[in-house]
């Protein structure tokens, strides 16, 4: 049997002398793996088909066992995100929240359709740090995590918010920072911004600058939410932070 599906590609692993196991994240069916046969071979027509990050149609044959990769079309090669070390690690650190977050044939248009417009702002040239902040924030959402951002978690204050408490889950109002004395205390410009990355649409991001200071303490803010949330280690983001600071 054929089954005909668009994918975008995690990582493919060698298998035998010329065959790969790639592994795709599609809309319809979730993360899947492939086999595809002959692959690692210079001049294989599926070669192009498996470098991380492209997008393309896949056909395969289904059965019982693992689908085989019978022909492949390229979509979106976006050869620039795999020539970039940093922008690579950026990626990578995507797919791992979303490998961990999702289980195998987990089918989950939203994110499929987040990380596909994710990526081409990236190839772009759009704020990385920005980019993975939404990435962040939604992520959290799908893992049932989301952090409050419209009022404060304490009171319902929807005024003089001032920090970020990570045992409570969200924002904390000036009244109510005491409750946790180890809130972040937070610059006004997050207070803005981080309701904005929670609900904006990435097809519908234009042009972005937020100051460096900003993006940090936003940084610093959802890393430890998600440390505390979700289960780590992340060792991709591990190894953006040295990228970050060996390039920046």
């Amino acid at each position: 049997m054929l089954s005909k599906f668009e994918g975008i590609v995690f990582r493919a692993k060698d298998y035998g002398e010329s065959n790969q196991i790639v592994l795709v994240f599609t809309e319809q069916f979730g993360k899947i793996s492939l086999m595809a046969r002959g692959s690692k071979k210079p001049k294989s027509r599926f070669r192009a088909v498996t470098e991380p990050f492209t997008l393309a149609q896949f056909i395969c044959f289904t059965g019982s066992g693992m689908p085989t990769l019978s022909q492949a079309d390229l979509i979106k090669p976006r050869h620039l995100l795999r020539s970039d070390l940093l922008l690579t690690a950026y990626g990578a650190y995507w797919f791992e929240l979303i490998d961990k977050l999702l289980s195998e044939k987990e089918p989950h248009s939203l994110v499929y359709r987040l990380l596909d417009h994710g990526l081409d702002h990236l190839e772009k040239g759009t704020d990385p740090d920005v980019l993975t902040r939404i990435i962040e924030l939604n992520m959290l959402g799908v893992a049932g995590y989301q952090p409050v951002l419209d009022r404060c978690v304490q009171c319902s204050a929807t005024t003089d918010l001032t920090h970020f408490s990570i045992r409570q889950g969200g924002f904390l109002c000036k009244k109510c920072r005491s409750v946790d004395g180890h809130a972040f205390s937070l610059q006004p410009a997050v207070v803005r911004i981080l309701p904005l990355l929670q609900r904006i649409e990435l097809r519908r991001l234009g042009e972005v600058s937020v100051k460096p200071e900003t993006n940090q303490q936003l940084e610093s803010v959802l890393s430890a939410f998600i440390d505390e949330y979700l289960s780590g280690p992340w060792k991709s983001r591990q190894i953006l932070q040295q990228f970050k600071q060996t390039w920046r």
